[in-house]
């Protein structure tokens, strides 16, 4: 993609998200959003030719892009592993802000059976570039666990976030911190787990003993 097809995008995206609180993640909204960036229903087929599922896959990507900008702002060298992950989930969360309605409307279209596909790619995708984000270059399987374990305390913070009327979202980050403090917990017991096992006698050895 070009960086005039992604402007494009963007601009209807935008534009968009003002119908979406009103008519969903709908081809109407699309056409709509179009309308008022100033572009013809065509140009709303032409820019997302996959429909609702690409102006879906747009928003997340926008949304990513936004979260990286915001990061980028800030010192994460400083800061410890967790604190720049934490950091990560609430500049993603924070880029919602101003769109509570949207976002809901998005779980609930992301939610449906047909969708999870979706879903499953888009918040992967959201994940991996938080892990990036904060420094990590792992290709080996501390990538997928790390990505795996990020997952639910990513989806479930947004699900939070969106019930949380406490001022400035406290509840929201507080409970976020509790998550990140939980998930830190799991290499430190799998070292645990590894330091038991090793020090257990091999099979084999107890096989063999067994024999004689």
């Amino acid at each position: 993609m070009t960086d005039d097809q992604q402007a494009v995008r963007d601009r209807i995206l935008v534009a968009a998200l003002a119908h979406v609180a009103f008519d969903g993640w709908t081809r109407r909204t699309l056409k709509a959003g179009a309308k008022d960036a100033g572009m013809g229903p065509d140009m709303a087929l032409r820019a997302f030719p996959g429909g609702i599922p690409d102006l879906v896959d747009h928003w997340a990507d926008w949304a990513d892009r936004r979260m990286l900008d915001d990061l980028a702002a800030q010192d994460l060298a400083a800061m410890r592993i967790r604190d720049r992950i934490t950091a990560a989930v609430k500049a993603r969360l924070q880029v919602m802000d101003p769109h509570p309605e949207a976002a809901r409307r998005l779980f609930a279209y992301l939610a449906l059976p047909p969708n999870a596909p979706l879903a499953v790619r888009l918040t992967w995708r959201t994940v991996d570039a938080m892990w990036y984000a904060a420094g990590d270059d792992a290709s080996d399987f501390n990538y997928y666990t790390k990505r795996g374990l990020l997952v639910p305390v990513y989806t479930t913070t947004a699900l939070y976030w969106l019930a949380d009327t406490s001022d400035g979202r406290a509840d929201t980050w507080a409970y976020l911190e509790r998550r990140i403090a939980d998930v830190m917990k799991v290499p430190a017991l799998m070292s645990r787990i590894k330091a038991a096992l090793s020090s257990l006698p091999r099979p084999s050895r107890i096989f063999r003993r067994a024999r004689g």
